[in-house]
């Protein structure tokens, strides 16, 4: 029996994209919730686009990008040292209070833990380091290797050769609906972490095999799959 590889998205899966609204706040208050949202959603719409340009860059570059923009849109008028003081916040997100208890008990399930994002390794390496992650996983796998950008399929051929998995025992964790639609897509099997309760899924592609509001619920429901489908092979 092929050890399961589960495949962690990182920003808004493992770590709180929210983590910029503190430091926004102190400078445009009220507006910085609204702010870290639209900032965050040209970041993903600005690397689509550069996926299917064929013009990668790294996902860093599209999050500065993507405030240079914002920060136009909405008049901000933010210093240059502020916006590099918010692009270092990104690097040292805080994991989801869950994450750390969560990760260890999966682990002690006996499945192999594996980090899967748009960000490059050196982003991720910094972002686990502050965020007491790094010993969570098995490897860190970016896209940067492939230089494209999820949900190309091309992404999620790459995790399985490099976890060396068949499609039916890797599973694709993420709180997007469009990595989990892009991963079943690709044959994978993927669990939805639905972070806030009144975000709908996606009513279009593939739904996701499991569905969990957060990574402690979702270590319940992966036992339950881990002890039914070993009393199948047994």
């Amino acid at each position: 029996m092929q050890t399961p590889v589960l495949a962690f998205d990182v920003y808004g899966t493992l770590v709180d994209t929210q983590g910029v609204v503190a430091p926004l706040a102190s400078r445009i208050g009220d507006d910085a919730v609204a702010f870290a949202e639209r900032w965050r959603d040209k970041q993903f719409e600005f690397a689509f686009r550069r996926g299917l340009m064929g013009a990668y860059v790294d996902f860093f570059q599209c999050q500065r990008e993507a405030l240079d923009l914002v920060d136009q849109e909405r008049g901000s008028r933010f210093t240059e040292e502020f916006k590099q003081g918010l692009m270092v916040v990104y690097r040292r997100l805080p994991a989801f209070k869950e994450v750390p208890a969560a990760l260890e008990r999966l682990r002690g399930l006996g499945v192999r833990c594996v980090a899967f994002s748009n960000g490059s390794r050196q982003s991720l390496e910094s972002l686990f380091d502050h965020a007491g992650l790094t010993a969570m996983f098995d490897d860190i796998i970016s896209v940067e290797e492939v230089r494209r950008y999820k949900p190309d399929a091309v992404v999620y051929a790459h995790l399985r050769q490099r976890t060396h998995s068949r499609p039916d025992n890797t599973w694709l964790v993420s709180s997007n609906p469009f990595d989990v639609i892009g991963a079943r897509h690709a044959g994978l099997r993927a669990a939805w972490i639905q972070r806030n309760p009144n975000t709908p899924f996606e009513p279009w592609g593939d739904a996701p095999d499991m569905m969990a509001p957060d990574l402690e619920a979702l270590a319940d429901q992966f036992q339950v799959v881990l002890e039914r489908e070993g009393k199948r092979r047994s």
